[in-house]
C-alpha cells in the first residue's frame, strides 16, 4: 500500500534532523565537458575542444553530498590517497559539512579513485578510471572500525557503499553489521560484489538490475525474472528488505513480509544514470531513519532517482525538489 501525499511531505520535512553514516568507497568524479566538431586524422575517434573541466565526490561521497543536499547531517569513513585527488574530496565534505570528512583516513600507499569522463554536448565520449582493487590494509579497516563504532550512539541509519574499490571486504561489512545490529542502528547497503550470503536482519539491500542479476544467478528480463531474483537475494541473504532499481523501468521492492511492490519510475527525461543509485540509497536511509516505511522511504527514492537522470553528471536531490517531485510540481532539471 502506497503512501499519501501527506505523508510523503511529512518524512520530507523530517529528513533535516537526521545523522547518518556512510561507509566506504570514497571517489572523486572528474568531469572533462568539451565540444566535438572534427574526427581526428589520427585514428576515427571524436577530437573533444575541452571548455571546461569539474571536480565532485563519487562513489560513497556521492552518497554523503546527497545527504547534506536534503538537509541531513551525515559523517563519512572511508579512505582516499595522500593525492591531489584525496585532497580535493576532504576539501569539498569539509565545505559542506563540518564532520563530513572527519573520519575519512588518508592512505598514502594507495591513490585516491577517480573517474574521468570526457563529455560533449551532453554524451559521454569516454570514461578513464584510475584506481587500486587491492583490499585496504587491515590496520586501516581496524581504524574505521573504531571510529565508526565511537560515532555509532549519534546515528539514525548507516549506509555502507561498495563500490569494489578495496575498502568493503565482507569481513569488514560483517564487523559493521555487527556494531549496527548491536546498537540497534539500520544499516543499508548498495552493493556492487559483496557476496550477500547470510548477511544477517540488516534494514536494506540495493543492488540495480545487473547487480540483482549477478548476485542472485538469475538473468533478469521482465517482471516474473525480477520477483524470482528479489526474492531469492531476500531468502540468500537474510536481509529485511531488498531494492532493485531498474533505471527506466522503475524499481521493485521485496520484503520478508509483505508481497512484491512493484514502482514505475517517475523520471520526465533520462540524461545519464550516475551516481542515481547513491540518491537512492541516500533517502532511503534518511527516511528510514525519519520513521517512514520501507514502501515510503521506497517512493521518496524512486520520486529522487527520477530528478538526478534528467541531469547530466553526477548529480544530488535537495529536500526543496524533492518536496516539488512529491506535490507534482516536478523541479527544473536545469
Amino acid at each position: 500500500m502506497t503512501a499519501d501525499r501527506t505523508r510523503l511531505e511529512e518524512i520530507v520535512s523530517g529528513l533535516y534532523s537526521q545523522h547518518i553514516a556512510v561507509v566506504g568507497d570514497f571517489m572523486l568524479d572528474q568531469y572533462v565537458w568539451g565540444q566535438v566538431a572534427r574526427i581526428s586524422p589520427e585514428a576515427p575517434v571524436p577530437v573533444v575542444q575541452v571548455v571546461e573541466e569539474s571536480f565532485t565526490p563519487g562513489g560513497a561521497g556521492n552518497v554523503l553530498m546527497n545527504i547534506i543536499a536534503l538537509g541531513g547531517n551525515p559523517i563519512g569513513f572511508g579512505i582516499v590517497g595522500k593525492d591531489a585527488a584525496g585532497q580535493r574530496i576532504l576539501e569539498t565534505l569539509e565545505k559542506n559539512h563540518l564532520n563530513g570528512s572527519a573520519h575519512v583516513l588518508v592512505d598514502a600507499s594507495r591513490p585516491t579513485t577517480v573517474k574521468t569522463r570526457v563529455v560533449a554536448h551532453n554524451q559521454h565520449v569516454v570514461r578513464i578510471d584510475k584506481e587500486l582493487l587491492t583490499p585496504v590494509d587491515e590496520v586501516l579497516h581496524r581504524r574505521m572500525l573504531d571510529s565508526l563504532e565511537s560515532e555509532m550512539p549519534r546515528f539514525d541509519a548507516v549506509i555502507v557503499s561498495d563500490y569494489n574499490k578495496g575498502v568493503i571486504t565482507r569481513n569488514f561489512f560483517d564487523e559493521v553489521v555487527k556494531s549496527c545490529l548491536g546498537a540497534n542502528v539500520p544499516i543499508l547497503l548498495d552493493p556492487k560484489v559483496l557476496d550477500l550470503r547470510a548477511v544477517g536482519p540488516i534494514m536494506a539491500i540495493t543492488p540495480n538490475d545487473r547487480e540483482a542479476e549477478r548476485l542472485s544467478g538469475i538473468p533478469i528480463s521482465d517482471l516474473e525474472s525480477v520477483d524470482k531474483a528479489g526474492r531469492a537475494l531476500l531468502a540468500y541473504s537474510g536481509a529485511k528488505h531488498i531494492l532493485i532499481t531498474r533505471g527506466e523501468r522503475g524499481m521493485a521492492l521485496f520484503s520478508s513480509t509483505q508481497a512484491p511492490v512493484h514502482l514505475p519510475t517517475r523520471a520526465r527525461q533520462v540524461y545519464d544514470i550516475t551516481g542515481a543509485g547513491d540518491t537512492v540509497v541516500a533517502i532511503l536511509a534518511m527516511a528510514v531513519g525519519a520513521g517512514a516505511s520501507m514502501i515510503e522511504a521506497a517512493q521518496l527514492a524512486n520520486l529522487g532517482a527520477g530528478i538526478v537522470v534528467g541531469r547530466v553528471g553526477t548529480a544530488t536531490v535537495s529536500r526543496e525538489e524533492l518536496l516539488l517531485a512529491v506535490r507534482g510540481e516536478w523541479p527544473s532539471v536545469a
